[in-house]
């Protein structure tokens, strides 16, 4: 009797502990997209939260570099997204874009920072199931003129003609 009881033990445990393994086969990807107010391409403090951006985060075949995976989210009043992503992909590049601005006055695309690469596999030694994506943004399409005082604060000075 005692070694059925243990052996159903057994069993149930299993079976839980796949059940569990099953339960957490998705990682959730944090971002936030903001408003360059400065068109510097990096956050100042004078920079804006973008809500109601839209984002997409698509993994791809790394031989060639076809599309495995997608899937889009907005963001939060704050400029913050938070994405559900389903399975494994430790054989795929992982990349978050930001799609477009919710707003006509910050919609300039930041060239070579428009996307952050993520990786988004259990086998690579991070226990967390939550992935942290560089910050996206779009610049404005003038500087605020406050902008001179910030970078001054930050040690940019103007480059002399």
């Amino acid at each position: 009797m005692a070694k059925t009881f243990a052996v159903a033990v057994l069993i149930a445990t299993v079976f839980c502990f796949s059940t569990l393994a099953q339960a957490t086969d998705f990682f959730s990807v944090e971002g936030k997209v903001y408003c360059d107010t400065c068109r510097v391409q990096f956050e100042t403090k004078i920079s804006e939260p973008l809500a109601d951006a839209e984002v997409r985060l698509e993994c791809r075949k790394r031989a060639d570099g076809d599309v495995t995976y997608s899937i889009d989210g907005v963001t939060d009043k704050k400029g913050v997204y938070s994405l559900r992503v389903e399975g494994d992909h430790e054989e795929e590049i992982c990349e978050v874009r930001a799609i477009k601005s919710s707003r006509s006055d910050c919609a300039d695309p930041m060239a070579g920072y428009e996307k952050a690469r993520i990786t988004l596999t259990k086998k690579n030694g991070l226990t967390s199931l939550v992935r942290y994506a560089n910050s996206l943004g779009f610049m404005k399409k003038e500087a605020l003129p406050n902008c001179v005082e910030v970078l001054n604060e930050l040690g940019f000075v103007p480059l002399d003609d």
